[in-house]
């Protein structure tokens, strides 16, 4: 027997790899509370044909997360990659990955990507928009990285943070994932993904979760991106705890159920009004807050 990591799985056939070796295995039986093997598990494999690498796995050892929307586990970070430009930055999207982030206890990290376009603009409100925004993040206590991932320029800052973690990069279709992933491996691996000229949004092109190994014990995924995150499976009075720079300030509101939307003497509201709380992020909250109540109305 030997222990693996799960790198991927097209139906029923897991690339395994183990002892520096990658195996196609097959699932054996079922598992301890049903669940199904997915890319980033922990496995035990028994080796059937060692010479043809094959071999079936037997257990899946106990994971530190799971994630369901795309199937992986055992992430320790998710590298949250924001363009700049073509596509334009998402902060709302951005927002809702750190809060399912930060409710799977897995790190997230900040890469505004694509800010060479900003430099060939005649003005400059690209230059002032990225400022800002990383002021915001940097200043709640998230890693914020800048890169320009077509001319190679933060890949490395990126690569430090890569040692000893599985980390997935997630973000819109089109932010540039494939193209950091390629860059960090220094080989064109990952179907880039393409813009239309039409509407100025990318076109999906990764479809599996798909880990690959940078150095020992160190990997990276390519995902379909976790835009599709339900928000409304977290409860709505829950929702402010994930939002890291509001936890100082929930206590301090009158009322103990307190949505920090409408009621009056709101520790978080008051925040806001201090300039203790970025206002879009108070605001965006308060969008996905809505969301999660008219969903509970349906």
């Amino acid at each position: 027997m030997q222990k693996g990591i799960i790198l991927s799985n097209i139906s029923d056939l897991y690339k395994v790899e183990s002892e520096n070796k990658i195996y196609d295995c097959n699932a054996r039986g079922k598992f301890k509370n049903k669940i199904s093997p997915v890319a980033g598990d922990m496995v035990e494999i028994e080796i059937t044909d060692d010479q043809n690498c094959k071999g079936v796995i037997n257990e899946i050892y106990e994971r530190k997360n799971y994630l369901k929307r795309p199937k992986m586990a055992n992430l320790s970070q998710i590298i949250l990659v924001v363009s700049m430009r073509l596509p334009k930055p998402d902060l709302e999207l951005l927002d809702k990955q750190i809060v399912y982030a930060e409710t799977l206890k897995i790190k997230p990290i900040i890469c505004l990507n694509k800010i060479d376009l900003l430099k060939k603009q005649k003005d400059n409100k690209g230059l002032e928009e990225l400022k800002q925004i990383h002021s915001i993040y940097e200043n709640i206590g998230y890693t914020v990285i800048e890169t320009e991932a077509k001319n190679n320029i933060g890949v490395n800052k990126i690569k430090e943070l890569l040692k000893d973690n599985i980390t997935a990069f997630s973000g819109n279709s089109g932010v540039g994932k494939s193209t950091l992933i390629n860059a960090l491996l220094g080989e064109d691996i990952t179907q880039e993904g393409l813009i239309s000229t039409k509407n100025k949004r990318g076109k999906n092109t990764t479809t599996q979760v798909k880990l690959y190994k940078i150095e020992e014990n160190t990997y990276i995924a390519d995902t379909p991106g976790f835009s599709t995150f339900d928000i409304n499976e977290i409860p709505k009075n829950d929702l402010a705890y994930y939002f890291i720079e509001f936890r100082d300030y929930i206590n301090k509101c009158e009322y103990a159920d307190c949505s920090h939307i409408k009621e009056g003497n709101c520790g978080i509201k008051n925040a806001v009004e201090q300039g203790k709380i970025s206002i879009a992020r108070y605001e965006r909250f308060c969008d996905l807050y809505s969301k999660i109540k008219e969903n509970i109305k349906k």
